[in-house]
């Protein structure tokens, strides 16, 4: 198979789907924390805002500059992120970079949707940019909890 058909084959309908409805793309206007990632590679960047309370996240908006993969996997953190407690977000992203780097299994409910993502795993240039959306996530996740302690 050349090249160009793996390109095709990877950017799938459901894929541009995904990217071309994306959730919760308002950024908050008072956030419990913000966090901005950015994939030194391509470029790619997640800015996340979030407000949690009692270690759930009760809101979230995201400001997605990244190619149709970071912005399929930032549409499936998004329409699932609401009511999640940090433990649940890392173990989303853990599972999201075994099925990546490993060829371990979908990640579970409520990101089983990230299954989309599978023909990346051969795209290793492309791993960073799905992972934006978790890792910013977490780091304002780790904000919101320091700010708590402080």
């Amino acid at each position: 198979m050349s090249a160009e058909n793996d390109l095709i084959k990877l950017y799938s309908s459901r894929i541009l789907a995904l990217a071309a409805d994306m959730p919760r793309t308002q950024r908050l206007t008072t956030p419990t924390a913000t966090a901005k990632k950015r994939s030194p590679l391509c470029g790619s960047t997640v800015t996340v805002d979030l407000r949690v309370e009692d270690g759930r996240i009760t809101d979230y908006g995201q400001d997605v500059k990244a190619c149709a993969l970071g912005q399929a996997s930032a549409a499936v953190v998004g329409a699932a992120i609401v009511g999640l407690t940090e433990a649940q977000v890392k173990t989303g992203r853990d599972q999201l970079w075994a099925m990546l780097k490993d060829g371990g299994d979908v990640p579970d409910a409520p990101f089983e949707g990230l299954e989309v993502l599978q023909p990346a795993r051969d795209y290793k240039n492309r791993h960073a940019s799905i992972l934006l959306a978790f890792d910013a996530t977490l780091d304002a996740l780790a904000q919101a909890k320091a700010a708590q302690s402080a």
